[in-house]
């Protein structure tokens, strides 16, 4: 875990007026992944969680930055209004930009690689996937996002309890890494990132298209000082590569719960 030279006010320290905003960094950011960071993996937020980041906000920037698309973070932070509520939120590795809760920016996968090669890669995946023999099988196994396409071996129609049940059983038969592998040698040719991200699924997506690419974004509002909080953050990991960025100040988190213990340390909230 990095140890920023934290730029804030110190905790406790009395705001500029009612609402904050005068005292704001509006050079700062605390950005965080989603899943297993701000939530349980695929569930809402808590209102602890809720009420913690609002009273981040009223010192510095607040974003989220996720794989998922819109749809399923916004029903992870209290639906569609909630997005508002954070000055950034970074969907599908920040190919879907959203700035107080209106969307500046998309880019689409499916222009940068080519639909050609998109369909061999989709069709060699569906293949893998009907090869392999799982405890058990659901539905949704290949998901078509705009910045990247969503892999899980075990299918995405899952409930809460087959998800928890997936992870254990992938943490000791490597399901998604040994594909991730395999894939990486029959595609080497196509330039493309596979990341381990949430439980039950992996991500595909172009070289530097992971979620660094949502600093690109900050950079040109002339945010510099990026503080990231997410889970996944070994080799591998969809957190990787933000987390271990010079231009970032990274924290490698467990849950939530430990997130919002970093919080607390650094502001007080």
């Amino acid at each position: 875990m990095a140890t920023p030279n934290t730029p804030f006010t110190t905790p406790g320290e009395p705001l500029g007026n009612d609402d904050g905003i005068i005292s704001r960094k509006l050079d700062t950011i605390c950005l965080f992944d989603v899943d297993g960071t701000v939530t349980i993996p695929r569930q809402s937020i808590t209102p602890e969680m809720d009420m913690c980041l609002q009273e981040v906000r009223k010192k510095c920037l607040i974003g989220l930055v996720g794989g998922s698309d819109i749809v399923k973070i916004a029903e992870q932070i209290g639906g569609t209004q909630a997005i508002a509520k954070y000055d950034y939120v970074f969907a599908e590795n920040g190919l879907v930009g959203y700035k107080n809760g209106v969307q500046f920016f998309e880019e689409n996968i499916q222009k940068y690689v080519g639909d050609d090669d998109l369909q061999t890669l989709i069709n060699y995946c569906l293949k893998y996937l009907s090869e392999i023999r799982l405890p058990f099988k659901r539905g949704t196994f290949i998901e078509f996002r705009n910045g990247l396409i969503n892999v899980s071996p075990v299918g995405r129609n899952c409930t809460q309890k087959e998800r928890d049940l997936f992870e254990a059983y992938d943490s000791v038969h490597k399901i998604r890494a040994t594909m991730i592998k395999d894939l990486e040698e029959k595609f080497a040719h196509l330039n493309l990132v596979y990341a381990i991200g949430g439980s039950i699924s992996f991500d595909i997506f172009p070289e530097g298209w992971d979620k660094r690419y949502a600093i690109k974004h900050l950079e040109k509002d002339n945010v510099k000082n990026i503080y990231f909080f997410g889970d996944k953050t070994f080799k591998g990991g969809n957190d990787y590569e933000i987390y271990n960025d010079p231009r970032t100040k990274g924290y490698s988190v467990t849950s939530p719960v430990e997130t919002r213990a970093h919080l607390c340390e650094l502001f007080g909230s």
